[in-house]
């Protein structure tokens, strides 16, 4: 099944997909379609953890070796936005670049979860584009706040995949398109390392928890956006997540950033 979560007559509502992907309003049948709500992350979420280096030829286009062990970083909740979101693009920044991921979402608490179990932790899958910006990159090993913290750069979604929906995570192609071109193509199978050792790696010293995010990195394939782009992430079995570059708003208003609350 795929669900998801959105803004729709003034209430924040969750939604599935019939079989051509219309929005199904799960409380009374009611079909709409994409443009007439506000998409949202697909899930609420807990912790966000994202990793970097997971794909040896986005690191070999990086000019680094990979490391054997995962390379994990913390997000904040600030940074997402949902499907036919807008992320902003700093006026000073000529290197921000698109990264389609595979998100494993947790459902359920664990600790110490052996390889073996992992996936019966996994309540689904979605999309995520973690854009990264290289002129704010201090350590390509610690990415920085400045860099993977920023507003609204991280869109996730449409959907959120059931797991038993899914026959094979590790083999599921991505895809990347800049208005309409390819710029970025891999697969799943080419993760340095898999998803169940990830979540044993996690779990080992800290309690995962029911919506809990992990970004499994990026493959190759860095292609600078800006501002007005069109920007597609694709997964196989998992749909399309699209977004779009603005610039980055000179004048921000304390408490102007949009909040589910204020769809409530």
């Amino acid at each position: 099944m795929k669900r998801s979560r959105v803004a729709y007559r003034g209430a924040v509502r969750t939604v599935i997909a019939d079989e051509n992907e219309h929005l199904l309003l799960s409380a009374d049948g009611q079909c709409v379609g994409f443009d007439e709500v506000v998409w949202l992350a697909p899930v609420e979420t807990g912790t966000i953890f994202a990793l970097g280096l997971n794909y040896a030829d986005h690191a070999s286009e990086l000019s680094f070796k990979a490391t054997s062990k995962p390379l994990f970083f913390l997000k904040g909740p600030n940074t997402l936005v949902g499907n036919n979101g807008e992320s902003p693009c700093p006026d000073d920044v000529r290197q921000m670049h698109a990264e389609c991921e595979l998100a494993v979402v947790i459902g359920r608490q664990g600790r110490r979860i052996p390889q073996s179990q992992a996936y019966d932790f996994v309540a689904g899958y979605t999309i995520a584009n973690d854009y990264a910006i290289r002129e704010y990159l201090e350590n390509y090993y610690r990415p920085n706040l400045r860099v993977k913290n920023r507003d609204f750069c991280t869109p996730i979604g449409p959907w959120m995949v059931d797991a038993s929906d899914i026959s094979d995570p590790m083999a599921l192609g991505l895809r990347t398109f800049v208005n309409g071109e390819r710029v970025q193509e891999g697969n799943t199978r080419e993760m340095i390392t898999a998803i169940p050792a990830l979540i044993e790696y996690l779990s080992d010293f800290m309690t995962l928890f029911p919506g809990d995010l992990i970004l499994t990195g990026t493959p190759q394939g860095m292609a600078y956006v800006k501002p007005g782009d069109e920007v597609v992430t694709e997964i196989d079995q998992i749909g399309r997540l699209v977004n779009r570059v603005i610039r980055e708003p000179r004048i921000t208003v304390e408490g102007a950033a949009p909040s589910e609350a204020s769809f409530a």
